[in-house]
Formats: structure tokens, C-alpha cells, sequence
């Protein structure tokens, strides 16, 4: 059956707000739940940025659910660390917890004053990275000297059940790599032939595992509002890499976006008032073959959204699957 997740978006909700959305969530039927590790937001106008992991801590303590994280070990973090905090919440919740690793974005990296490496760097710190935490997970003592060092990092409390390790992947190349290592990989939601061809890119390079797809979207019984708040909060989001890669600041992004009309935000916003237009495309991602589907209302009200997708939405795709 196919798991349907909550997005909890740390950029546009307080954290004690996302913390009372994902505990409704669960009670509306939602399977599982993920978010992403930022430093900031992504727009003024989101105006949030929670650190990911002390909120996992108190979720996973108030929920059943199980749930995952999109992180980017190497400049913020070091490998080591990562490797202690997934550890430590999959050693607490056993079963329960996944990490996908990235490459990152420099508006969340530029913080270290560290110089933002180009991308084929960051894509080899990114699999040093994963494989020291791999190693890790083990429960090797590592050392390693290359992009990153490390020196003899072991983990004291290992889980009893080794945590899923996905890669973030939203191109075929960077979905080929993550074959290399990954435990399964999560995307986004494109037009399903550059789904496909993500998938049939991650398979044909051997990988195996979860596949999970993230989708926006924006739900409002009045479409045009479904409309206002997309183009509100998710217009610095719209931009194909190497911009969004490669901006700093919030600032950056309300410039570049200044221009983005709702037309372009709805080539990345699934944007509609009718929860049977929402319920068909969730639909198509099942067939694409998709196990897991994290849903992320775009806007920063989520209880209407969690209601109404429990209620109407959530049962056809169980049914389905």
C-alpha cells in the first residue's frame, strides 16, 4: 500500500505550529511525515526556519508516525555529526526514522564563510560523506582525509535497526549516482516523463529500494486563492539549478522572483480547488511507481489542507494502492 505523507516545512511554520500540524496529521490519517533541514527560508515573506532536528526529536516523541529528513552533510555539518544524530533518533525510534543526504544549497551553506564549491566538488563530498556515515552507521571507527576529514569517528549508541540512507535526486544523473549508495531515492513532483526517466536512470544504475516523491501543492476551496497563496510563498521556489543551487540569501531569491506570475508557479505547484483533480495526479505518481508520497501544502495554514486531504483524498489513494 502506498505511504502518503505530511511535508512539515520548517520555512514557513513555527516550530511549535508544525509541531501541532504533524500530531494532527496523524490524526487525520496521514502514513508518515518528512521535512527539510534549512538554515533559512527561503523568502522574507515565508519568514521561519526551525532546526530540523530538534523538531524530528519532539515529533517523533508525539507521534506514531515514521518519519524522514533531507539533509547536506560536508560544509554545515560534518559527516560525523550527521552520522550521531541520524543514529541517535533511529537508535530512540527504532524503524522509524530515514535521512536523505544532498549536496546542499549555498543559502544554507554560505553561513561556514566557507567558499561554495562547484557542483561536481560537491557531488564527491557528498559521497565521501555518504559513504563515512554509511561506515559509520556500521558501527566502523572511521578516518578519512579527502574533501572532508575525519579522525577515528565511531558511534557510542548505534540503532538496533540500520536507518534508510535515500538520495535526494532530481535530475537522472544525480539519481544514477545515488545508486551508487543510497538505500532508495526521493524527487519531486516534474511532468511524469521526467519521472520516469529519474526512475528508470536510479534502476538502470543498479539501484534498489524506497521510492518517494515529494509534491507541492495548493489546495483552497476558492481556486483563486489556491492561486494567491502559491504565487505568495512559493514563487522564490520556481527556479531550475544552477540558480537555486547557487543564491544566498532570502533577499536574493524575492529579487529574482519579483517577476514569477502564477502561471510559471503552477509548472511546480500542483494548484487546484478540487481535491478529485488533487487525488488524480497523486494517482498518476502511484503508477509511476512511487511507494511513498510526502504531500506539502504550500501555504502556512495547514489545518484546512490536513482535513480535507485526510477526509477526501487520503482514503482513494489507500483504496487504490
Amino acid at each position: 500500500m502506498t505511504i502518503v505523507g505530511f511535508h512539515a516545512s520548517h520555512e514557513q511554520i513555527h516550530p511549535a505550529q508544525l509541531l501541532r500540524d504533524v500530531q494532527a496529521a496523524e490524526a487525520a490519517g496521514f502514513d508518515a511525515a518528512m521535512c527539510s533541514d534549512h538554515f533559512g527560508p527561503w523568502s522574507d515573506r515565508q519568514g521561519h526556519s526551525g532546526y530540523a532536528w530538534s523538531w524530528l526529536g519532539a515529533a517523533l516523541a508525539t507521534t506514531g508516525l515514521p518519519m524522514g529528513v533531507v539533509t547536506a552533510p560536508g560544509q554545515r555539518y560534518h559527516p560525523a555529526v550527521v552520522a550521531q544524530k541520524i543514529g541517535t533518533l533511529a537508535a530512540m525510534f527504532p524503524g522509524r526514522f530515514w535521512a536523505a543526504l544532498g549536496s546542499g544549497e549555498n543559502s544554507n551553506e554560505h553561513i561556514t564563510g566557507d567558499r561554495w564549491p562547484r557542483k561536481e566538488l560537491r557531488q564527491r563530498r557528498l559521497r565521501e560523506c555518504a559513504d563515512i556515515i554509511s561506515r559509520m552507521l556500521d558501527g566502523e571507527t572511521v578516518s578519512h582525509e579527502g574533501l572532508v576529514t575525519v579522525d577515528r569517528g565511531r558511534l557510542w549508541t548505534l540503532p538496533e535497526q540500520r536507518p534508510k540512507l535515500l538520495a535526494p535526486a532530481v535530475s537522472p544523473a544525480t539519481a544514477a549516482e545515488g545508486a551508487e549508495w543510497a538505500d532508495g531515492i526521493i524527487t519531486i513532483n516534474q511532468p511524469s516523463d521526467k519521472l520516469r526517466a529519474v526512475i528508470d536512470a536510479y534502476r538502470s544504475a543498479g539501484g534498489s529500494g524506497t521510492m518517494a516523491v515529494q509534491v507541492h501543492l495548493s489546495w483552497h476551496p476558492d481556486g483563486n486563492e489556491a492561486t494567491r497563496i502559491a504565487h505568495d510563498q512559493w514563487r522564490s521556489n520556481v527556479f531550475d539549478p544552477p540558480v537555486c543551487w547557487d543564491l544566498e540569501t532570502p533577499e536574493h531569491f524575492d529579487v529574482v522572483s519579483a517577476d514569477v506570475t502564477p502561471e510559471q508557479v503552477a509548472k511546480s505547484v500542483n494548484i487546484s480547488a478540487d481535491l478529485g483533480e488533487h487525488a488524480q495526479r497523486l494517482h498518476d505518481l502511484v503508477d509511476l511507481g512511487f511507494e511513498e508520497i510526502y504531500l506539502h501544502h504550500v501555504g502556512q495554514d495547514q489545518h484546512p489542507f490536513v482535513e480535507h486531504f485526510g477526509a477526501k483524498v487520503l482514503p482513494q489513494l489507500k483504496t487504490a494502492s
